[in-house]
């Protein structure tokens, strides 16, 4: 499991770094995230299903927004180590994630973005939202 969340964040941050050396238009990091993100979860070779896109979202805004990322994996470590469940850490800390980017000195895209990705987030885990609320969501 570890593995791959790592290799989930990583698919999505060194594309973010990658492209922020190479390209002169501000907004290409942002634009091959989103392209991260979108593949992530809606992968062309799993008939448009996918993960729910959280840590190669983290991996991507660790790369355009790095201090509101700390303050969402601190909700989600926090998260889950109370409630043991992955899943509401994950909501908890995409909503973090969207409050958090208007705490610092963001681009206004960044943060709609940042925003828009929070919601596809919640939205992918609205089962575990129902499972959770019907106390029968999986822990640690």
């Amino acid at each position: 499991g570890a593995l791959a969340l790592l290799g989930d964040m990583a698919k999505g941050a060194i594309p973010v770094l990658f492209v922020s050396r190479l390209s002169d238009w501000p907004y290409a990091p942002l634009v091959c995230g989103l392209a991260a993100i979108c593949g992530h979860t809606f992968s062309i070779f799993l008939k448009f299903r996918g993960g729910k896109g959280v840590a190669t979202s983290a991996g991507v805004f660790f790369g355009l927004a790095p201090a509101p990322s700390a303050i969402a994996v601190g909700v989600f470590a926090l998260v889950v180590a109370t409630t043991r469940m992955v899943s509401a850490g994950s909501i908890l800390a995409a909503l973090a994630m969207a409050i958090a980017v208007f705490c610092f000195p963001i681009d206004p895209i960044v943060r709609g973005v940042a925003v828009a990705v929070a919601a596809l987030i919640v939205i992918r885990h609205r089962d575990n939202i129902r499972r959770i609320v019907q106390g029968k969501e999986n822990r640690l």
